[in-house]
């Protein structure tokens, strides 16, 4: 199952929960099967968004569409997001 793994550090978290959760639709028209957001311990504005996706292809798509960047912007964010795209191929019990 592909994932799509988000970093990126935002101005005002208030902000950019609105703006997440008001682009929940169209990521899910993208391909998105969900998502979990967290945040850095030491910097509660440093954000990390993992979400699960149908497909590589579309998963890569959302990593580098103008969406995503244009989310970004209506949010406020002070960084520019950095977006991979990876794949879980090993668990361990600890």
């Amino acid at each position: 199952m592909p994932y799509v793994l988000i970093q990126h550090n935002v101005a005002n978290y208030d902000r950019f929960e609105v703006v997440y959760k008001d682009d929940e639709a169209r990521r899910q028209r993208s391909g998105s099967k969900g998502g979990t957001l967290y945040r850095n311990v030491a910097d509660p504005n440093n954000i990390i968004a993992l979400f699960e996706w149908d497909t590589v292809d579309r998963a890569d798509a959302f990593a580098n569409s103008y969406e995503l960047k244009e989310a970004v912007e209506w949010a406020g964010d002070a960084t520019p997001p950095r977006a991979i795209v990876i794949e879980e191929f090993l668990r361990t019990s600890a």
